[in-house]
């Protein structure tokens, strides 16, 4: 499906075209792909070629995404597709995100399937998640939109790597936020996913400043981004630059992916990250994966 043409910039000199609908802002040239791997210039226009296609359909309780603060109590259909915008080590989704074409074939579905699967599985709500929502959009959108003339509320589970253009757009459908914060470090944001930590921490003030619901998901990673320092800058952030009422849910790690050598992330890191959030005045505090 041809992306909107506000999403993606063409050349003057030349068919090759910049997307613009996440932070990675790919210059494509004819015939290739962004780093997603789901959006293709094709003779200078950008393509997705993964509209209607999705790696997963499931009603889940909401509290799986993990969001306990929304509809709490209630089922969520959750949608998942394939690719990612981040290259992230640690993937606990790589089937879907990174290695799709080796384990995973697409499920064609229409956006009024979709709405209908959710209503009749009682769940209010739909739930962008288990791969990046983002490079989706055109697909989620549409879908969202017929969503919530049906009273369903929207949920993206995000690594929040969305651009200036396309969180402005994206704002303007989904309801509530579970933004995975990974670290407070530009080092290992740059490292280990590929991305820019700026960028997630401007993105996470202006999904708060909109008052839309929000909250946030640490993976905590021995050695990586588990000391007393970086857990206490990541509180100071949500208290300071958000609020002291948006939840935070530290997660324990396991190997996989690319990260095989490490060891599962000490429950005692996550109970002493708990402890230092509430000290920091952090309201609502939750422990995942142990």
């Amino acid at each position: 499906m041809l992306v909107d043409s506000n999403l993606y910039k063409k050349s003057s000199k030349s068919q090759k075209l910049r997307c613009e609908i996440c932070a990675n802002y790919c210059k494509i040239a004819d015939g290739n792909y962004g780093i997603c791997r789901q959006h293709k210039n094709i003779n200078g226009e950008l393509f997705d070629e993964s509209y209607g296609v999705v790696s997963s359909l499931s009603p889940d309780p909401i509290e799986k995404k993990p969001l306990y603060h929304f509809l709490a109590g209630t089922f969520t259909y959750s949608i998942g597709g394939f690719g990612c915008n981040m290259t992230c080590l640690h993937c606990q989704n790589y089937m879907i995100s990174r290695e799709y074409d080796k384990f995973s074939r697409g499920i064609k579905i229409l956006p009024e399937t979709i709405v209908e699967n959710a209503i009749n599985y009682n769940c209010k709500s739909i739930s962008w998640t288990y791969n990046e929502p983002t490079i989706h959009l055109p697909f989620s959108k549409k879908t969202s939109l017929l969503a919530r003339k049906k009273n369903l509320k929207i949920i993206y589970v995000s690594n929040g790597y969305m651009s200036a253009q396309s969180v402005e757009e994206i704002l303007t459908f989904v309801d509530a936020f579970n933004i995975d914060l990974k670290s407070m470090s530009e080092d290992f944001y740059r490292k280990v996913c590929g991305a820019d930590l700026s960028v997630v921490l401007n993105n996470l003030k202006r999904i708060y400043a909109e008052g839309k619901h929000l909250e946030i998901t640490n993976l905590i990673i021995n050695d990586y981004n588990d000391s007393h320092e970086e857990i206490e800058r990541l509180c100071d952030f949500v208290a300071d630059e958000l609020g002291p009422e948006v939840p935070i849910h530290f997660t324990r790690a396991f190997p996989y992916y690319k990260m095989n050598d490490i060891s599962p992330t000490e429950k005692s890191t996550l109970f002493e990250a708990k402890r230092i959030a509430l000290k920091k005045g952090i309201e609502n505090v939750h422990l995942g994966n142990i």
